[in-house]
Order: structure tokens, then C-alpha cells, then sequence
């Protein structure tokens, strides 16, 4: 995502890291007139296929790749889920629970939770696509903003071929996503709150940017 990983002995703000113009209606805006928008994947068990569906399933993958006008960057994100909060509404639902069988059974599926995570690390992954759009400097934003609306409604309609739903993200959830890339521990302990986000909208997506 041109994100700019170089290391030295100055600490270097997330935001120079990232290097990111701005974000607006969906497209991030990146020095060189660069952008891009980013589209949540979701993934297919491939192993589990049949020889007979996976032929199938690579075929129909190259005729996508074929049928594509633009290149595509995909990322995969892996990061330990947070249970705390799920065992905390676990909590919260025994202090509810008047029926003395579910309390029991709540209890012992905490503790199986508890003793599960406390030597396991529970993984999930997420998948992005990423589809690019270099533009000519004279070209305006509405027209790059048809041109990568066209590029995500392609992409999105082959990956469904192939049996993966998208979703394109809004300009909220790019600033969540990058602030959870670049701040887990954070992301953890202080997670945007909505109103938040409302600002993050306020000062970097109407304002078409970071200055």
C-alpha cells in the first residue's frame, strides 16, 4: 500500500510511515497521484474442494486475472483476536442469567475459554484486495472516482465468480484499518469510539485529506 517502512534512529510519526495525502469517498489519496481503494475479501477452503472444484476454481482464477484492465495488490492480514471482550459479554450474560443450568454452563464454558487462550494464541485472518489507480495530474477527482468505482465493480464481480463475497471499504473503516495496523495496542485498550470517527470524518475525509 506504498506504505514507507524505513527504520532509522529518529522515531518517525505513523502518519509520515504511512505516508497518506488523505482519504475521500473510499479512495485513498497517496503522493504521485496515486490512489487507491481497498476491498474486504472473504476466502474459500480450497483444500476442501473436490480435484474436479479446484480445476474449475484455477481456471476461473486466471480468467479473472486475464479479464483484468488494472493490477491488483492482495494482502493478508493475520493478528491474535482479542477474547477479552468476548469473555467480558460472556460475564455480563451470567449476571443476567436467572436459570441456575445456564449460569453452570456459562461458567464452564468461560473457564474453558480462559484456560484455552491462556496457552493458545486464537489467530484470524483478514483479506484485502487492493485496486490501484495511477492518474494523469490533469484528470479531476470525479473522474478518477468513476474510474475506480468502474476498476472495484470488476474486481468485485469476478472474486464473486470464484465464490468470495467483497465489500469495498468506506472512508471510516480505512482510517480504522490503518489505525489498527499501526496502533494494535491501542486499537486494543482504546478502540475508536464513534464519535471518533466522526472527527477523524471531520478533519481528514471532508477536508478531502491530510495537509
Amino acid at each position: 500500500m506504498y506504505l514507507l517502512q524505513k527504520r532509522n534512529n529518529n522515531k518517525i510519526s505513523s502518519r509520515r510511515q504511512i505516508n497518506i495525502k488523505g482519504v475521500k469517498d473510499g479512495i485513498l489519496l497517496l503522493p504521485y497521484n496515486k490512489y487507491q481503494a481497498i476491498l474486504r475479501v472473504s476466502s474459500i477452503n480450497f483444500e476442501l474442494k473436490s480435484d474436479e472444484e479446484q480445476d474449475i476454481l484455477i481456471e476461473t482464477y486466471q480468467s479473472f486475472l486475464n479479464s483484468l484492465g488494472c493490477p491488483l495488490q492482495i494482502v493478508i492480514r493475520i493478528r491474535e483476536l482479542d477474547m477479552d471482550n468476548y469473555i467480558s459479554n460472556l460475564k455480563s450474560w451470567l449476571i443476567d442469567e436467572k436459570d441456575e443450568i445456564y449460569r453452570e454452563q456459562i461458567k464452564n464454558y468461560v473457564v474453558f475459554i480462559q484456560s484455552l487462550v491462556k496457552d493458545n494464541k486464537i489467530l484470524t485472518r483478514n483479506f484485502y484486495v487492493i485496486v490501484p489507480n495511477n492518474s494523469n495530474e490533469k484528470y479531476t477527482f470525479e473522474l478518477i472516482k468513476e474510474q475506480v468505482n468502474l476498476n472495484c465493480e470488476i474486481v468485485a464481480k469476478g472474486l464473486l465468480r470464484l465464490g468470495m463475497q467483497s465489500h469495498r471499504l468506506s472512508s471510516l473503516e480505512i482510517l480504522d484499518l490503518f489505525y489498527n495496523f499501526y496502533n494494535p495496542s491501542h486499537a486494543k485498550s482504546q478502540p475508536i469510539t464513534n464519535k471518533t470517527m466522526q472527527l477523524l470524518y471531520s478533519f481528514y475525509v471532508r477536508n478531502g485529506g491530510l495537509k
